[in-house]
């Protein structure tokens, strides 16, 4: 158990945390949101002792483990993968060590071998001979193949660096667990043996991530961050969002009669109690959710983008033939006799493990890049707006304020329209007024969706749109696509994204494609696409 007391910091004058006072405890799993900025991985640290409050402590339960999952992906470089993964058990690795040293001895003393025999005993109490063992299931499950574990970290890539370094933080089981945005840098698959972990994970986990369907899928409370206080929620992201947002509507309209609201407040509780995530908590969850009271939920103080799009027209039936292009990049021939046609009111989400061939075909369907080989012809009534992955080409070095660089894409020159524009995507007042050049990764996403809007296109193409963008701004987004009639094809790593808005998947592996009319879900689960995909694959992938 980790509990807090009086937990403040402050930079300056600015209060980060203030009296922060609460208790996490084992058999849940706590999901710490909050607006960028708000502190979510400093929190982390603070908890981990990383960094020291201004006031207030931090309490664990005496004797009891805590494992953070390391961000500096060079620590380990001189260490090799399966050593790596032990050392997230550091009394255990110690006495491993303390051990080899002393067998090592050329004049092992009797004083030496009862410190040996010491060491033993405390060697198999924490399972040291199924060390080396279950930290290779730990890194098999992760997606590290056998023969990368006796390599050194330095001769990793950053992907299965991340994937050793999450899994020397599972190793041993600890008692506590931190991990900020663990699903970075895993595939679908190492993702749905995390969530199996975690959901059967006896120990209490607090995670940091933008990804809703893996908070969905593992967390049992909220820990909501807003104003310098947390407040804790039970249930998982979607429940805090809903529960948030038809509290903000009943304070709305506050005319309704009280007994009227709790009918919709117990409707409500009612259909989300029965979509318990940990097995094991489901009871205990659903008890919790059935004491709610109207008193209990309150209006969340987040701000989300206004997201719309909406065609100027309507396309015609002939929307786009993709035949037979082959593309090479990075010396590599990312596409090869790929063709597929394009319906009206497709939402086609191009999925697999390489982002190389979703870019380089969007990059082609664009204009951005040629093909070797191929062609590609889109229909007279269509219009296209594309959102590219690296958007830097529109900021690098433009001396524009947002109103300026947004005028750029506008029809409508008007500054009260422009800045009415900007508003919906948060920049506000003297915010409309910032540099095109200095903005944040996130910021820069939302000016380009609002240039995307403007546009007034039948048909989006999105390349990672979710890339750098907080919860608000992804769940706004996701709305919006939801919304939009017109045809889509987009790449994300966001696993609700894809299930909520494609109707439609394509995936291009290193020998064809597979093109299927059917959820993202079902796509997952289909034994048939899975023997598919295992037989377009090589062996060694």
């Amino acid at each position: 158990m980790i509990s807090t007391s009086g937990v403040t910091l402050r930079y300056g004058k600015r209060a980060l945390f203030e009296d922060v006072n609460i208790k996490f405890t084992p058999g849940n799993c706590y999901g710490l949101i909050g607006a960028n900025g708000a502190g979510k991985s400093t929190f982390l640290k603070i908890l981990s002792g990383e960094i020291e409050p201004n006031q207030g402590e931090v309490h664990m339960t005496p004797n009891e483990r805590l494992a953070v999952l390391k961000q500096n992906h060079y620590e380990y470089d001189e260490f090799e993968v399966l050593e790596t993964v032990i050392m997230g058990h550091a009394r255990l690795y110690q006495i491993m060590k303390e051990k080899d040293a002393l067998y090592a001895k050329p004049d092992f003393s009797e004083e030496d071998g009862m410190r040996a025999g010491e060491l033993e005993g405390e060697f198999a109490e924490l399972n040291g001979w199924e060390a080396e063992s279950d930290a290779a299931a730990l890194l098999i499950g992760l997606g590290i193949p056998r023969e990368l574990h006796d390599k050194k970290m330095a001769e990793l890539g950053g992907k299965e660096k991340v994937r050793v370094l999450l899994a020397q933080a599972l190793f041993g089981r600890p008692h506590n667990l931190l991990l900020d945005e663990p699903t970075n840098h895993l595939d679908i698959e190492s993702i749905q043996w995390l969530e199996n972990f975690l959901m059967d994970y006896e120990g209490t986990v607090i995670v940091v991530s933008h990804d809703r369907h893996f908070l969905n899928k593992v967390c049992t409370h909220i820990a909501d961050i807003d104003f310098g206080k947390i407040q804790l929620y039970v249930g998982n992201y979607d429940f805090w969002y809903e529960s948030s947002q038809l509290a903000l509507q009943l304070q709305r309209e506050s005319n309704k009669k009280k007994e009227e609201k709790i009918k919709e407040l117990q409707a409500f509780i009612q259909r989300f109690s029965a979509n318990a995530s940990k097995s094991k908590q489901a009871t205990s969850r659903k008890k919790q959710l059935d004491k709610i009271t109207l008193d209990d939920i309150r209006p969340s103080n987040r701000k989300y983008p206004f997201i719309n799009f909406k065609p100027e027209r309507e396309a015609g039936k002939q929307l786009l033939t993709v035949d037979g292009i082959t593309k090479t990049m990075e010396g590599q021939k990312v596409l090869d006799n790929v063709s597929f046609v394009v319906n009206k009111g497709d939402k086609i989400a191009f999925v697999g493990p390489n982002s190389l061939p979703k870019t380089a075909l969007f990059q082609v369907i664009t204009g951005e890049t040629e093909a070797e080989a191929g062609e590609y012809s889109w229909g007279v009534t269509t219009t296209q707006a594309y959102f590219p992955k690296d958007n830097s080409a529109y900021f690098d070095g433009v001396d524009l304020n947002l109103v300026e660089w947004l005028r750029q894409y506008s029809k409508d020159q008007d500054e009260t329209f422009l800045r009415g524009f900007l508003g919906r995507m948060l920049f506000s007042g003297e915010e409309a007024l910032k540099k095109a050049s200095v903005l944040s990764g996130g910021e820069k996403v939302r000016c380009m969706l609002a240039k995307m809007m403007l546009n007034g296109a039948n048909v989006l193409i999105f390349d990672e749109p979710t890339n750098h963008l907080d919860l608000e701004s992804i769940t706004a987004l996701n709305n919006g696509l939801i919304d939009f009639d017109g045809t889509m094809l987009f790449t994300s790593h966001d696993h609700q994204f894809i299930q909520t808005i494609a109707n439609r998947i394509i995936e291009i592996t290193p020998t064809g494609i597979i093109d299927r009319t059917m959820s993202y879900d079902e796509y997952l689960e289909s034994e048939e696409i899975k023997a598919l995909r295992a037989s377009m694959y090589p062996v060694e992938a």
